[in-house]
């Protein structure tokens, strides 16, 4: 029998410490993260699922009203949300988990279940279990974004033959003309060079602001970094990496200041980057969506495929109660 609860801060102090022992938990599904949006901006509605007093499974939600519809969506405050569930969770117990979701969420006058899950690569144990029986149970894709992936290798130089040979070109042309990298705390300088870009390109602000991310830089000193690339004391091109969980490091945001173009900023950045993704042990770069509702930005696609990555799947799942 799984018994729904609604998450109490008070009384669920273990939430991060299952997250991070979980076998698809990553930051943003902590509280740590999560608690960074301001009171207001979400109505939070996360739940425990229990079996014989002790938590199987987590599900970060809000609230969210579309309309005169009431909807449980897991997660509008982070890119990955889902049902977070241990190693070695059986088909079975994903059955009883789905299930007692469901029954939850129709009891409580819910119409309809909406959640993104992380791509596969950020689970320690490989398996489909949840989307088979999310299916199995009715749900539906509401869109099935691609997120370019990079596998790293055990040495730099492996990686680097994995490079399309312009970009292997852009990154020797970066370094001579004098490119240094290094991880800096500068998040203003970045910030600056990251608005006016989303600007000039897309019309858009930022996901978050510069407070918010200089607070979640705070909340996560050693999983959130800025790799800067400079032209003696200019940052020209900036990456900020999050350490999802011990596996992937997404490249969060990535951006450069159009008046450096030539010195291929970018391209040095993300050969450090790599490199020291590396060294600190990760398994795979997750260069994050080049799709919005499933529209490719083929140029992105691209970019980030130079560098030998792959994709892969980051679906949104929904079911109609």
């Amino acid at each position: 029998m799984i018994d729904v609860l609604v998450y109490n801060e008070k009384e669920h102090v273990f939430w991060d410490d299952f997250v991070r022992q979980a076998n698809n938990g990553t930051i943003f599904h902590e509280r740590k993260f999560l608690n960074y949006h301001p009171q207001g901006r979400f109505k939070d509605h996360s739940l425990i699922f229990m079996e014989k007093g002790k938590p199987v499974a987590l599900f970060p939600a809000v609230e969210f009203k579309d309309g005169d519809k009431r909807i449980l969506y897991s997660h509008r405050g982070s890119s990955y949300g889902g049902i977070v569930q241990p190693l070695n969770q059986g088909v079975e117990k994903n059955v009883k988990i789905v299930k007692a979701l469901g029954k939850y969420a129709k009891e409580e006058g819910f119409e309809s279940i909406i959640m993104t899950l992380p791509p596969v690569i950020y689970n320690h144990q490989l398996n489909n279990y949840l989307e088979f029986v999310c299916f199995r149970e009715g749900y539906t894709y509401v869109k099935r974004e691609i997120s370019s992936v990079l596998k790293l290798e055990d040495d730099i130089e492996k990686n680097l033959a994995k490079f399309k040979s312009t970009h292997r070109t852009a990154y020797r042309r970066g370094e001579k003309m004098g490119v240094q990298v290094k991880e800096t705390d500068d998040y203003k300088a970045f910030y600056a060079i990251l608005k006016n870009n989303l600007k000039i390109r897309h019309g858009v602000d930022p996901t978050h602001t510069l407070e918010e991310l200089l607070d979640l830089k705070k909340r996560y000193p050693d999983k959130i970094r800025l790799y800067g690339a400079y032209i003696e004391e200019s940052m020209i091109a900036g990456i900020v990496m999050f350490d999802a969980n011990e596996l992937v490091t997404l490249a969060f945001y990535i951006s450069h200041n159009e008046a450096y173009q030539e010195y291929r900023g970018v391209n040095v950045l993300f050969k450090e980057v790599i490199a020291d993704s590396i060294k600190r042990g990760f398994h795979y770069l997750d260069f994050g969506i080049f799709t919005v509702n499933m529209e490719p930005n083929y140029g992105l696609a691209r970019f980030k495929e130079s560098f030998g990555s792959g994709g892969v799947f980051r679906d949104t799942l929904k079911l109609e109660l």
